[in-house]
């Protein structure tokens, strides 16, 4: 089951936000990390990511972390169907005379 967490930490600089991508990026299932500046938010999409021991790891790290939210990642349902495309035939057949010209 892919689960979204968001979690928030404290991002005072460049490298605050550099150790909380690592340390995220490392944990057991993620697949992808992202982090919002404004918010002081850092969101991971994984197949089975622990979100306590993850919480864990980054409040070693930065000194503060919260588990903001989780939740099931659902695949949208609403698939449309492949409809192929028919393309005509780029060469015209002229009518050709009976005796090989062509009648234009």
């Amino acid at each position: 089951m892919k689960q979204k967490i968001v979690m928030k930490v404290q991002l005072k600089s460049e490298k605050c936000r550099t150790k909380a991508l690592k340390i995220a990026a490392v944990a057991k299932g993620v697949s992808k990390v992202s982090i919002e500046m404004e918010k002081e938010h850092v969101e991971v999409i994984g197949d089975g990511v622990d979100a306590v021991d993850l919480a864990k790891s980054l409040k070693k790290k930065l000194g503060y972390a919260t588990i903001v939210s989780v939740e099931e990642v659902k695949k949208p349902d609403d698939a449309k169907p492949v409809v192929p495309i028919e393309w005509t035939p780029s060469y015209i057949h002229y009518p050709v005379h009976y005796d090989g010209y062509y009648l234009w």
